[in-house]
């Protein structure tokens, strides 16, 4: 095994800083760009602008996407993970993480040394438009070792464009539009209260959902735009259902340890690796680690404790805050936004 297999990410992110290459130009042009935009208040705590491929979000976050789009150069080893925000994001970069890096950093041995137990899953597989692509910088990533790993809130049309290109691995995981919007709400205003705004109701954000002003886009959008890229391309592009990965973790693992071509031998099988996998990176235990209860991310949007990305996504929770009248608006608009493509979602039983 080489040295440079072996680099913590926590290196990585020292190196890749230590070189980066500043350039305020390029960022202010974007910027410039974005603010002449249209502009709308949003399921945020921010204003949204309008993106020239039709969604909204922060003006920050629109400005790293594009420097990304314009300075990253994908490798055909790179492995992507995409969500809308609260759709499962920190579960699945987590079982990524230690699925692909799980013979360096062995399960048995790891203890507290684990990259997920010391940095957290934001450290270890870190944003192209909130971490990497920030503050006038654009990142020296060729010190990344294959296969790197990233991710992204962005729609598919909006990817940097080499990864498409490129062959890059994508997997996208999808989840039910309800307790979607229940989760974002529930993050929103923990942002909104950092920010001395007052929350939004839970009546105010499904308006705001149902108009698709939501980060990065109507959900309906996000969702079709990776589910047909799957269909088109499924060597490339892997769509999960967070649903179904939330009943059966380890067939996902052993799904996604597939896809990205590290899949398991019969000897790891027979030794737990993968239940092992799924331990580790249980809301359980991940919830209940010290880089979660007082650790913080450092976002392009500001600090955020770590603990605020741990809410338990149970399954069906959007009962329990939507009036049965908003749930069935937004099962219509599902349903009509859906037609025709093949997409089913597990939590409807359609």
């Amino acid at each position: 095994m080489s040295s440079s297999s072996q680099t913590s990410p926590l290196q990585v992110e020292q190196e890749a800083r230590a070189e980066a290459e500043t350039n305020p130009e390029l960022y202010q042009h974007f910027a410039n760009l974005v603010s002449s935009l249209p502009s709308s208040e949003g399921l945020s705590h921010n204003q949204f602008y309008r993106h020239d491929q039709g969604w909204y979000s922060g003006l920050v976050p629109i400005v790293g996407a594009m420097v990304a789009d314009a300075c990253f150069t994908a490798r055909p080893s790179d492995i992507v993970v995409a969500t809308l925000p609260k759709s499962g994001t920190t579960s699945i970069k987590s079982l990524l993480y230690a699925t692909v890096h799980r013979r360096e950093h062995h399960l048995a041995t790891a203890a507290d040394n684990h990259p997920l137990i010391s940095v957290g899953p934001h450290g270890c597989i870190k944003f192209f438009e909130y971490q990497l692509y920030t503050r006038n910088r654009v990142p020296d990533l060729d010190k990344l070792p294959d296969p790197r790993l990233f991710a992204t809130h962005l729609p598919f049309v909006s990817l940097p464009r080499t990864i498409a290109t490129s062959g890059s691995k994508i997997v996208y995981v999808c989840r039910d539009p309800k307790d979607h919007l229940i989760s974002q709400w529930d993050f929103a205003n923990k942002l909104r209260v950092m920010n001395q705004l007052e929350p939004l109701s839970v009546e105010t954000a499904a308006e705001l959902f149902c108009a698709g002003l939501s980060p990065f886009g109507p959900y309906w959008d996000h969702v079709l735009g990776y589910w047909h890229a799957h269909l088109t391309r499924p060597q490339q592009v892997l769509f999960f259902r967070y649903e179904e990965m939330q009943k059966d973790p380890a067939a996902h693992v052993r799904r996604l340890a597939e896809f990205v071509g590290h899949p398991f031998g019969v000897g790891e099988e027979e030794d737990g690796v993968v239940d092992a996998i799924v331990r580790l990176c249980s809301f359980e235990h991940m919830s209940g680690l010290e880089v979660t209860k007082s650790g913080k991310t450092d976002l392009v949007i500001g600090t955020v404790e770590n603990s605020s990305f741990f809410r338990r996504g149970v399954v069906g929770d959007w009962a329990n805050h939507l009036s049965p009248e908003t749930a069935r608006r937004i099962d219509a608009i599902t349903a009509a936004k859906f037609m025709g493509s093949g997409l089913v979602l597990a939590s409807n039983g359609q």
